[in-house]
């Protein structure tokens, strides 16, 4: 894609229950670039960073799922804990996170900026997150 000129973007997570929080967040990337490479965590990787139990979909389903969302134009799983490997062999013109980071927090942020590319924080959207919706799941609650 850089060599037909086009801008380059990256962000990655683990994804397991997609929710309007994670489009939302996806969208936002997209904007910001001609084409998003999503980097999404292995189940070895999510187990080790979110515990037992997780992820409750596995790579393959959580793969599926985002690469047919309009936004994402690619979906590449790593196995590591951060996607810094994947980050320093893609070179990515744009790096975009959640605003829950600050930039010196964003894996991967000094990479893009030293290769000349810019890093994104964009806004979260209030109250969603697949950990919340685990655990409204495990009390019963539907709200």
């Amino acid at each position: 894609w850089k060599d037909e000129g086009l801008s380059v973007g990256f962000t990655n997570g683990c994804f397991d229950i997609l929710h309007a929080g994670h489009v939302s967040l996806l969208h936002a990337a997209r904007s910001q670039c001609d084409r998003l490479v999503l980097g999404l965590n292995s189940d070895a990787s999510v187990r080790r960073l979110k515990g037992p139990g997780r992820p409750v979909n596995d790579e393959h389903d959580r793969a599926c799922v985002l690469a047919a969302l309009a936004s994402v134009d690619a979906v590449v799983i790593f196995e590591e804990d951060t996607p810094l490997a994947l980050i320093e062999a893609l070179k990515p013109d744009i790096l975009v996170k959640g605003a829950d980071y600050t930039i010196d927090q964003v894996v991967g942020a000094e990479v893009v900026q030293k290769a000349g590319g810019r890093v994104v924080l964009v806004d979260l959207v209030a109250g969603k997150s697949t950990t919340g919706t685990i655990g409204k799941l495990r009390a019963g609650s539907t709200n």
